[in-house]
């Protein structure tokens, strides 16, 4: 069987080279061992929560509290971000689903989730076409690749398509299920009725909760629904759920979650599940080829998500493993020759709550279509789910930029706060948040933790160096509870030096398997520390409040390249030998614990020759 698979992928690369075809021709691989892959990160990125699953309902607001949530698809239209996504109470596929959505103006900040496709009832007596089960109190589950559509008069529509899961085993999206509701979002941020769009042909339209969009009175609203249907590209999104002989949908096959940008000569780079790949001349009317695996790509069964960024280049973000980690991205100058491979998230938090099919990892990418408005920042932002449980959002810098150059003197209090952090990469959490605070009038990088599952991230890349300075300086709000651990890594994200600001009031460093002490701390006052290190001979001295230590690193990398702060320990949960389903919740997966907070004031690097 291995070697059929392989004389099978060997023929498709074969017939890929051939074509005109994405392929990826840079040499990085991920280890899949670690969550980072160990790969480069793009600097600047900003990895910001937009949910957190939590079912208490008070925790999270009104009409939340499930937490399966999964598949968020984005748009940018009226100055503002709308995030949409799918949830059920537990599990993927069980119902009851509905839809969700979120608004921010600055991908920063976001409402509260609503209601935007509510749970649908099945009329009892139904059965479906090849199942047994007749439907009793039956609910439908939501399956959408599809989320918004912006007109050419510019009215935003929302969509989802409710699927009908009978019992174990059964498929939402196997062209037998109810059909694609459609609603539009106005200026305002309300939300007009809903409509059906399309229903499958085995549904029964005269049992609909909702009318045929057609109907509608607003002639407006019917012309852009109109415009969407006659758009191919647009199509070939619903080609899971729509009927298998569906003519609108131009490309009948077994294909998955399909995303599409534009050359600059006009032609269709169409992207799939498995990295499956191909090219249309007409706007995706006719594919010039069968889909095919793009040469390089290694990606399993997860989304990968391809787009046109500002600069005039292009990017693709997916998991390149079997694994739903890391989430990376690579780089095109022409949208068909992609080389580096970045990271973008390689932080993996608990998955708090077990569910059917819930996967570890960042994973299930989707960016803002074409159409579906442009930031104004011109930055990339892409959005997915963490475990299938969380949702998250990732604004990427372009220019796309993996090394720097100049050394770094960061003075947190004299740089505008908008500016602060721009090259900076973190995580920030709702129960984690990282952002520039001032406490007793002095302008901070400020890391909170109240998450007994997840950590506060922020890290700074730095010139690659074997002999340098590093200096910062960190006030820690408590001493009693938290901890602060800073790391200096190469850029593959092996940790050669470790500090920590532990919960017993003291400052520590990592010395091969033991841990040494180097001074205490106090709460509320000025930690500062002083660095040099050289990789060659792997010594380093670090003075901390005027206490001097000198030490070796505990790990052996050439050069120096990034310095981590993290509000917690190194996580090497999940793993590749972890059992794919979790079936249970941690202990306390609702609670939070009490909140411990860093402000770091200053940093700089210095390289030495």
């Amino acid at each position: 069987m291995k070697k059929g698979l392989s004389l099978l992928f060997s023929f498709f690369a074969i017939l890929a080279n051939a074509q005109d075809t994405v392929k990826f021709v840079g040499k990085e691989l991920v280890n899949i061992d670690y969550h980072h892959g160990q790969l480069r990160p793009v600097v600047g990125v900003h990895n910001i929560q937009v949910f957190r699953a939590n079912r208490r309902q008070d925790a999270v607001g009104a009409d939340s509290g499930w937490t399966y949530n999964h598949a968020p698809m984005l748009s940018y239209w009226n100055n503002r971000f709308y995030l949409q996504y799918l949830s059920n109470p537990v599990g993927e596929h069980v119902p009851p689903g509905r839809s969700m959505l979120q608004t921010s103006t600055d991908g920063i900040t976001w409402t509260d989730p609503v209601v935007c496709f509510p749970v649908y009832r099945i009329p009892d007596g139904y059965q479906k076409k090849g199942r047994p089960e007749i439907s009793k109190d039956l609910d439908a589950v939501m399956h959408q690749r599809m989320g918004f559509y912006v007109s050419s008069t510019q009215r935003l529509l929302i969509l989802a398509y409710y699927g009908i899961v009978m019992g174990k085993g059964d498929d939402p999206n196997d062209g037998k299920g109810i059909g694609r509701a459609v609603r539009e979002v106005y200026k305002d941020g309300s939300l007009g009725p809903i409509f059906f769009i399309r229903n499958n042909s085995s549904w029964d339209k005269s049992t609909s909760a909702y009318p045929f969009f057609t109907s509608s009175a607003d002639r407006g609203f019917v012309d852009a629904c109109h415009e969407l249907l006659s758009s191919p590209l647009m199509m070939q999104q619903w080609v899971e759920e729509a009927d298998r002989d569906d003519p609108l949908v131009p490309l009948k096959k077994e294909l998955k979650a399909f995303s599409f940008y534009h050359l600059n000569n006009g032609n269709t780079v169409g992207l799939w599940k498995h990295a499956l790949t191909s090219l249309s001349k007409d706007n995706g009317k006719t594919w010039v080829y069968n889909p095919l695996r793009a040469p390089g790509f290694v990606n399993s069964n997860a989304k990968i998500w391809g787009q046109k960024t500002s600069d005039g280049k292009y990017i693709t973000v997916y998991n390149p493993s079997d694994f739903r980690w890391p989430l990376a991205l690579s780089i095109s100058k022409n949208g068909l020759d992609y080389d580096k491979l970045l990271l973008v998230n390689g932080q993996i938090t608990a998955m708090r709550y077990g569910g059917a099919y819930k996967s570890y990892g960042p994973q299930y990418v989707r960016g803002i279509e074409e159409g579906n408005g442009i930031p104004k920042d011109g930055h990339a932002w892409v959005t997915y789910s963490m475990n299938k449980e969380d949702i998250w959002i990732a604004k990427i810098p372009v220019p796309v930029k993996y090394e720097m150059i100049a050394d770094v003197n960061d003075s947190f209090n004299l740089i505008r706060p908008e500016k602060a952090l721009e090259e900076w990469n973190y995580n920030s959490g709702k129960w984690t948040p990282v952002g520039i605070e001032k406490k007793n009038g002095i302008a901070a990088l400020t890391m909170k933790d109240r998450d007994p599952f997840d950590h506060a991230y922020a890290e700074r890349i730095i010139p690659a160096s074997e002999k340098g300075s590093v200096q910062f300086t960190i006030v820690p709000a408590q001493q009693d509870h938290g901890q602060m651990d800073i790391e200096l890594a190469d850029g593959r994200g092996t940790a050669a030096i470790r500090f920590s600001i532990d919960s017993n009031g003291n400052v520590t460093t990592k010395a091969g398997y033991r841990i040494k002490n180097i001074t205490a701390y106090r709460s509320n006052e000025p930690i500062l520390f002083q660095l040099d290190y050289n990789a060659s001979n792997r010594f380093y001295t670090v003075q901390v409040n005027g206490k001097k230590l000198t030490e070796l690193m505990f790990a052996p990398v050439e050069k120096i390249e990034r310095v981590v702060f993290r509000t917690g320990g190194v996580s090497r949960f999940p793993n590749p030998d972890t059992p794919t389903d979790q079936a249970y919740d941690l202990p306390g997966a609702d609670l939070s614990c009490k909140e411990a907070v860093f402000h770091i004031r200053s940093f700089t690097s210095t390289r030495q020759q």
